[in-house]
């Protein structure tokens, strides 16, 4: 009995140490995982990567009518994530583009964050998305100026200065700045644009994305 007893807490505990260690943002890549199973992806498709403005952007493919558009943003996720997650992110799939949006989150994660570790991390999931799709069309939206991180500012503009630049040296890629449509007629960033948490978007702030994101969708 006692030997039976042993053997169940150690069951236990090994279940219990396996659920604590899963890294961050686990669940979501295994639901991504399951929607793959049960609808297999369709190639040449416009592929999101990215946090969480992707994540709440569900009805994306409403935007765009006529594009194929398969969305992975996840959580919270910062650009250390998408390279934790490259493989689950890409190997699946079989798109003719990706779009990513993501960055805002490794600011926030780290207020003391220099805009250059941003950039690089974007440039290692460059490097990863063209170790898999040499040729594909490949475009990252520019990192938005939410109000609740109004501090953060100063190094996301930096960021997005320098990706703009690796961008535009780099073939079949494109910088999509969406932060100068989201401003009012005096340069200051429309709060009406966000929910109460002025960070997430209203549809209106989606409607203004797709209409300057409609000119790079292949």
């Amino acid at each position: 009995m006692k030997k039976i007893l042993a053997a169940f807490l150690l069951l236990t505990f090994t279940f219990i140490f396996s659920q604590e260690k899963k890294p961050m943002f686990w669940q979501d890549i295994q639901n991504f995982k399951t929607l793959d199973q049960e609808t297999p992806p369709p190639s040449n498709s416009i592929l999101l990567v990215g946090s969480s403005s992707f994540t709440k952007w569900q009805d994306v493919s409403n935007y765009f009518p006529g594009k194929t558009i398969i969305n992975r943003g996840f959580g919270g996720s910062r650009l250390t994530d998408l390279n934790f997650y490259s493989e689950d992110l890409l190997s699946p799939y079989q798109p003719k583009q990706i779009i990513v949006y993501c960055g805002e989150n490794d600011f926030a994660d780290d207020a003391e964050l220099k805009s250059d570790v941003v950039v690089d991390r974007f440039k290692t999931f460059y490097t990863k998305i063209r170790a898999k799709f040499p040729n594909i069309q490949v475009d990252f939206i520019s990192i938005k100026y939410s109000p609740s991180r109004e501090k953060l500012w100063p190094q996301m503009k930096q960021a997005n200065k320098k990706i703009a630049k690796f961008m535009k040296k780099e073939k079949n890629a494109d910088f999509i700045d969406i932060t100068k449509i989201m401003n009012d007629a005096n340069g200051n960033v429309r709060e009406d644009l966000f929910v109460e948490d002025m960070l997430h978007m209203t549809p209106e702030g989606y409607q203004l994305w797709t209409k300057v994101m409609n000119p790079y969708m292949k």
